[in-house]
């Protein structure tokens, strides 16, 4: 089984002088490469002097995560694509627990690893921690990571689990179903255009997987920040055209409500004084009403879609009952 790992870059020449060398050091069963999205500063060429074995793969424009992404791997043969944010450090014998996944479950599409943060190594990384789930609203939370409370890694996750969405920061998939998918959705150009992947592979009746033997580091917000208004734009967004293109049920009800919790949420931001938040929300359900038409039109060529939340409402478990921690939901 030949693996590709696949390093999206833009403008990161500091990031790659600090975490390529894990990567080419711990990864010698797959074949490396450095998908460079038009960068401006000395990327390609710190590449090419420093790391002559990487293969660099330039990209005619910044498109994103998204674009980047499909760009890159249009022409990759490999068996397995590794999709990881150059933002990582990587452990030894990492890719190991994933190769035997894909080997020995056929069908299992998608893995990803443990998500530690790079910074505080006991702890787990907001991204994905040890694998994702959404509730009925289209909310994001993991295994280790709830809202912003993170749980401390103290081998509660050393499992291989089914999850619903694996974390962009890291994230493996059988080649041929990345292509049978389209690849990622380039609407979305960064943030959740994963859990977007995911779920359309879920509805195809593929099964995505967590491994907790194969560990990474992710600093995270490296390129976009928790605090950029841009960050807030693009989550309401994608998570608006990710419900209405995937799920399940009612969608008037269902994106109704969802437009009144994302109010809720701007009247926090008022609270806060987070103006510039206020004004991304509002930004992104107007991008929302004008892609509306095109997103039903994505969701009607769908196919069968499939129940895809555990829990109605995690911001009731957290906010209201106060669960913080994935295990006590």
């Amino acid at each position: 089984m030949k693996i590709a790992v696949v390093i999206l870059n833009w403008n990161g020449k500091k990031l790659l002088e600090q975490f390529l060398p894990s990567i080419a050091e711990n990864s010698k069963e797959a074949t490396i490469y450095v998908a460079d999205n038009a960068s401006t500063d000395d990327s390609v060429a710190f590449v090419k002097s420093s790391f002559p074995s990487i293969i660099i793969i330039e990209n005619g424009v910044n498109g994103g995560y998204a674009k980047g992404y499909n760009d890159a791997v249009k022409n990759l043969k490999e068996d397995i694509l590794c999709l990881l944010n150059n933002d990582v450090e990587v452990s030894k014998n990492w890719l190991s627990p994933i190769i035997d996944i894909f080997n020995n479950e056929q069908n299992t599409a998608i893995v990803q690893p443990k998500l530690l943060d790079f910074n505080r190594k006991d702890y787990f990384e907001y991204a994905g921690a040890a694998g994702g789930f959404i509730d009925k609203f289209g909310y994001p939370y993991c295994r280790g990571r709830i809202f912003n409370t993170i749980e401390k890694d103290s081998g509660q996750y050393n499992d291989v689990a089914d999850i619903f969405w694996a974390s962009g920061a890291c994230l493996f998939i059988r080649n041929q179903i990345f292509k049978k998918l389209n690849g990622l959705d380039e609407s979305f150009f960064a943030h959740m255009e994963e859990i977007d992947l995911c779920w359309r592979a879920k509805n195809l009746g593929y099964k995505i997987k967590y491994a907790g033997s194969s560990e990474i580091y992710h600093v995270g917000g490296a390129t976009l920040s928790n605090t950029n208004p841009k960050k807030t734009y693009l989550n309401f967004r994608n998570s608006l055209y990710t419900l209405t293109k995937n799920a399940k049920g009612n969608l008037f009800i269902l994106i109704l409500t969802r437009l009144i919790l994302d109010g809720v949420a701007g009247v926090k931001f008022l609270f806060e004084f987070k103006f510039q938040h206020i004004a991304a929300i509002i930004h992104a359900h107007y991008s929302f009403y004008k892609h509306f038409h095109v997103l039903l039109k994505q969701r009607q060529s769908a196919p069968n879609k499939i129940k895809y939340y555990n829990k109605r409402s995690i911001v009731l478990y957290y906010y209201v009952y106060k669960i913080t921690d994935y295990k006590s939901l």
